[in-house]
């Protein structure tokens, strides 16, 4: 049976923001943030087993943590063990494990609503709305990597126990993430990426300790290395109108590519990206005016 809350925990000190570093940097660059979740009991590797029990299966991903920078998903190796056995013994068993959409168990969605409404007033001074709610819990065993990869969401990674190395890189450095590439990821392709040697000049290596945390933006392409203790980390992690419409632009701009068109890059001509979108609302209003029934 997973620990209620602990009540000596106030909504009001479960993160420190910046309220300026957040208006500044908010999706546009990463920043550290502090919070008060490291003796949080949802966070102890009982908890965490009983959660990956009531989970769904496929809500819980797990492998060997010994992994290349650059790893091909098709061919990363399993560690033979039950995700039991894995959090019991991720001290030596060298893995790598993820539970997510921790929002679906009720007490883990507390805790996740908590964080983000401390989150949410200073993400509308930046951008409309907070959508898409989601949790992620990482469990990982001293010196494991997490591969070269980007994510589609706003991303607050809040670390628990044990230390990471993050090292991270521009979301619109199109050395590093060239636009293709993000068109494909956001049209259903694998999140890891090949990662070369010459990137590194270009991007920021974080260190965090337990009671720090990172913002990740919006397709910023990064990897992480565990420090020599066993890792657990929260991501808190949601949508806004901003990021919803890149992912919109992303997979358009995909489409005209496919039909011979050569689309600007999205960010480039704001103008042009705010007509795609105008267009393809219109384009959604009319498509449901049709669908709609008669009335009888």
């Amino acid at each position: 049976m997973l620990q209620p809350l602990p009540t000596a925990l106030s909504q009001d000190h479960l993160c420190d923001l910046d309220q300026q570093k957040f208006i500044d940097d908010f999706n546009r660059r990463p920043f550290k943030i502090g919070h008060q979740l490291n003796d949080h009991p949802l966070f102890a590797l009982e908890s965490l087993i009983a959660l990956s029990k009531d989970l769904p299966a496929d809500r819980v991903e797990y492998n060997a943590g010994n992994l290349p920078v650059s790893q091909d998903p098709t061919s990363t190796p399993k560690n033979g063990l039950s995700v039991e056995e894995t959090i019991q013994r991720i001290q030596q068993c060298q893995s790598w494990l993820v539970l997510k959409n921790v929002e679906l168990n009720n007490e883990y969605g507390d805790l996740l609503d908590q964080c983000l409404d401390q989150v949410k007033p200073l993400a509308a001074l930046v951008s409309e709305g907070m959508t898409h709610k989601q949790g992620f819990i990482f469990i990982s065993s001293p010196g494991s990597v997490t591969p070269f990869h980007i994510d589609p969401e706003n991303n607050f990674l809040l670390q628990i126990r044990g230390t990471k190395k993050v090292w991270m890189f521009g979301q619109n450095d199109r050395e590093v993430l060239p636009e293709t590439q993000v068109e494909d990821f956001f049209s259903g392709a694998h999140r890891n990426m090949q990662f070369e040697e010459r990137f590194r000049e270009r991007g920021q290596q974080f260190d965090l300790s337990p009671g720090e945390g990172l913002h990740f933006p919006v397709v910023a392409p990064h990897y992480v290395e565990n420090g020599p203790e066993v890792s657990v980390s929260f991501s808190i992690t949601f949508q806004t109108q901003d990021s919803s419409d890149r992912q919109t632009l992303h997979r358009f701009n995909r489409h005209l590519r496919r039909i011979g068109l050569t689309p600007s890059n999205v960010g480039e001509r704001p103008g042009r990206d705010n007509a795609k979108l105008t267009m393809l609302r219109t384009l959604r209003k009319v498509k449901n005016i049709v669908r709609r029934p008669a009335d009888a």
